[in-house]
């Protein structure tokens, strides 16, 4: 029996590792276009550490301990029938977990796609941290020489928050004179957290100088300006743009799956790849967090079909399990500082720190990359290689 998992994710690496372990004799796939898993929530960290790239990149044939990693871009997948069409050929499979993940969404504003940089690869954090220390990352020979930055984060999720405290933070260690302006659509950061988070949240970003405008769109951008609905035009160097999601290409309409994330009659749907619609019937907000969760649901569902399907028992299929979003809290770096909820409790300053550091290491350590947390920790902590 073969079981595929397309994509090396959070949830597609989680989904992948539970496999190994519950489908000892099953042939285990995974497929991704890179030999590496990156921890995408501190990925905003390497536009102030380049350095840290290293610690948050893991190569996968060292976190799985017998799949075949195969590495190919997806260009179609049939989820009923099991069939995967890659670059390089077509894969078929009894089971498989559809976990490629998102991509960024230009919702087809006039030049956005052309003039901003997203942050999903580490390459994109290395682009973002040059634009903005040159001065003239999109200025082309309109390039200033006065010695001012400027830089326009377009959507407050919470990877618009961290890379906006980022660029902040940059500015001040480099002694630059650098205007930072994060952009929302909706009246606050953060828009699908609770009220309490988000105005921590401002409030941490305020604290920074960084420029908060909320209840206004991005309407349009040039090679060196943002256009926003209200008639404001924003000048920049650098523009990153953390507005929105997309699926994948096989999938870019991020299709909607069930409490049972069943996908196919073969595939199951998880991570950013998807919508999920959990068990109380609430939709489940894009996030490392919610994609771990659901890993071991889909995971369990794969497993208990396999089983049956090679007992030959035939009969009533068995029972799946159902998706239900516990997610005990949220946790985002603004700088060098943190908001952490935990229930109602809103955290912020050294324990949120302190959060923001466990939840990362924590993760690095599941995967047995007790290095890389090790040094994680140092960084989010502020420590020296000694401490």
């Amino acid at each position: 029996m073969r079981v595929v998992v397309l994509g090396a994710g959070y949830a597609g690496l989680t989904a992948a590792r539970r496999l190994e372990r519950s489908l000892p004799d099953a042939e285990v796939v995974v497929v991704d276009q890179s030999p590496d898993h990156l921890v995408q929530h501190e990925l905003h960290r390497v536009v102030r550490r380049p350095s840290l790239a290293e610690e948050i990149t893991v190569p996968l044939d060292a976190v799985l301990a017998r799949a075949e990693v195969r590495q190919a871009r997806v260009a179609e997948v049939d989820a009923d029938a099991g069939m995967v069409e890659l670059d390089d050929g077509t894969l078929e499979y009894d089971y498989g977990v559809f976990a490629l993940g998102a991509q960024t969404a230009y919702y087809d504003l006039p030049g956005l796609e052309e003039h901003a940089v997203p942050l999903k690869r580490l390459e994109h954090a290395r682009e973002i941290r040059d634009q903005f220390l040159s001065g003239d990352g999109r200025q082309g020979e309109t390039g200033r020489s006065d010695g001012d930055r400027h830089a326009v984060v377009g959507g407050a999720g919470l990877s618009g928050v961290q890379v906006a405290g980022e660029l902040a933070a940059l500015a001040e260690e480099e002694g630059l004179d650098a205007t930072v302006t994060l952009v929302e659509q909706f009246d606050e950061v953060a828009p699908n957290f609770d009220a309490a988070f988000q105005t921590a949240v401002r409030e941490e970003l305020e604290a920074r100088d960084v420029q908060v405008r909320t209840g206004v769109a991005v309407e349009r951008a040039t090679e060196d300006t943002v256009e926003l609905a209200d008639g404001t035009d924003l000048p920049f160097d650098t523009f990153v743009w953390a507005g929105g999601l997309r699926g994948s290409d096989p999938a870019p309409d991020r299709p909607v799956v069930r409490a049972d994330l069943r996908l196919g009659e073969r595939t199951f749907g998880v991570g950013d790849a998807v919508r999920v619609v959990d068990a109380d019937g609430e939709a489940v907000p894009a996030s490392a967090a919610a994609a771990i969760r659901s890993a071991p649901v889909a995971a369990t569902n794969v497993t208990r079909l396999a089983r049956h399907e090679a007992s030959g028992a035939g009969g009533f299929p068995p029972r799946l399990d159902r998706y239900d979003t516990n997610v005990p809290g949220w946790v985002v770096s603004v700088g060098d500082g943190a908001v952490a909820q935990v229930g109602p409790t809103i955290l912020r300053g050294q324990a949120a720190r302190a959060a923001k550091a466990t939840v990362g290491a924590g993760y690095l350590g599941s995967l047995g990359a007790v290095s890389n947390a090790s040094d994680l920790v140092r960084e989010e902590l502020g420590l020296g290689a000694d401490d």
